[in-house]
């Protein structure tokens, strides 16, 4: 049986091919070496993030969310949920946290969940975590270091928590201005972690890529620009759609400003599952485009 068990909410952006997939590869490999299962919630939706964006209003946002809470008490009673996503553990911590404050919003979300029959199993008492939580509080450092076989000596990272895994939730413990667990788990694996890296909680503008997308290069490019300063040889992040722009718009910010960037931006499991012996595949590295090289010659070894 496993040290710890939890309901898992994946996600979209962690589906085969989507643009996390490689972040999920990684996880898997983490979390067999930390004793970890995962039970995904069966028939699980999309946490609603992009309905806030088209202006689907506030109802059919929560009853998204709801729908996951709902399914996850239904049949994995008792485990707390896990999202790996930032935007997944946002929507559903936020609307957890909505029901709880108010028994009108309660009650329409259980009216339309009825449809499903879900309302009677729906119990809103499910606490609701980042993937990154689990490792700090329920793991712990020295927990997380004793699979460590590899070393990530010799590499720098700049730890880049973004906005969403910070605010208005945050990690327990942790400064909404400077929150370090990155850096402590950097640290943690034998790898340099940037502890003054001034750009490490801005937002990388989301989904103004796609609506504003000079404004979020602009972001982009300050972050990449940061780490470079300090001489960080890769960054290091917990959210999906950070690590997604900070990684693959550096060419078109290359091209407007003339800047010759080339950064690998990584997650914190990729690192851990080098730093437990995993290979390159089971770290998810051949699903970066930015290769972490340096990663990779670690785990060939």
């Amino acid at each position: 049986m496993a040290k710890k068990e939890y309901s898992f909410y994946p996600g979209c952006s962690s589906e085969r091919k989507a643009s996390a997939s490689n972040y999920m590869v990684s996880v898997d490999a983490m979390c067999k070496k930390l004793d970890i299962k995962l039970n995904e919630i069966p028939d699980w939706n999309c946490c609603s993030a992009s309905i806030g964006y088209a202006e689907g209003g506030e109802l059919p946002r929560h009853v998204m969310n709801a729908r996951n809470i709902a399914l996850s008490e239904q049949h994995s009673p008792g485990q707390d949920i896990v999202a790996t996503c930032a935007a997944c553990w946002l929507g559903a911590k936020e609307t957890a946290d909505r029901l709880d404050a108010s028994e009108q919003l309660l009650a329409d979300t259980k009216e339309v969940l009825k449809e499903a029959g879900l309302d009677i199993h729906l119990k809103n008492e499910t606490p609701i975590r980042h993937m990154v939580e689990v490792l700090i509080e329920d793991i712990g450092y020295e927990g997380i270091k004793e699979p460590m076989v590899k070393s990530l000596e010799g590499i720098k990272f700049a730890g880049y928590v973004g906005c969403q895994t910070n605010r208005p939730f945050g990690v327990d413990g942790e400064s909404f201005e400077n929150p370090v667990y990155l850096d402590k788990m950097v640290e943690t694996v034998g790898g340099e972690a940037i502890t003054d890296y001034e750009k490490k909680v801005t937002c990388c503008g989301g989904a103004l890529a796609f609506s504003e997308p000079k404004k979020s290069q602009k972001q982009i490019k300050d972050i990449i620009e940061a780490a470079y300063d300090q001489g960080a040889d890769m960054i290091v992040t917990p959210c999906p759609v950070c690590q997604m722009n900070v990684e693959v718009y550096q060419d078109q910010i290359n091209k407007h400003y003339g800047t010759k960037f080339h950064i690998p931006v990584t997650y914190y499991s990729q690192l851990l599952t080098v730093a437990y012996g995993g290979s390159a595949k089971e770290a998810g590295l051949d699903g970066n485009i930015v290769r972490a090289k340096q990663l990779e010659e670690i785990a060939a070894k």
